[in-house]
């Protein structure tokens, strides 16, 4: 899995665990839903810090606590 597989399926499995709808992630976060929806399938190749911060003070946890997560654990190398 890559960095930017395990970011999409962190944001899903948070939501999931708050019950929350992308919509309403997006209302947290105050973002439009198309920047969530970008997170999550492959029109961001690259989710920004900055869009994963809001995600995280969307959601009241520590960025730290976003990647705190076994999914960010064996990565596949980037290869240039």
């Amino acid at each position: 899995m890559n960095a930017k597989e395990a970011v999409a399926r962190r944001i899903q499995e948070l939501c999931i665990q708050r019950g929350l709808a992308i919509n309403a992630l997006a209302n947290l976060c105050g973002v439009p839903p198309s920047t969530i929806y970008s997170m999550l399938n492959a029109k961001s190749q690259n989710p920004g810090i900055i869009s994963i911060q809001k995600v995280c003070d969307g959601l009241e946890i520590s960025v730290r606590e976003f990647f705190d997560d076994p999914l960010f654990e064996n990565l596949d190398p980037v290869v240039q």
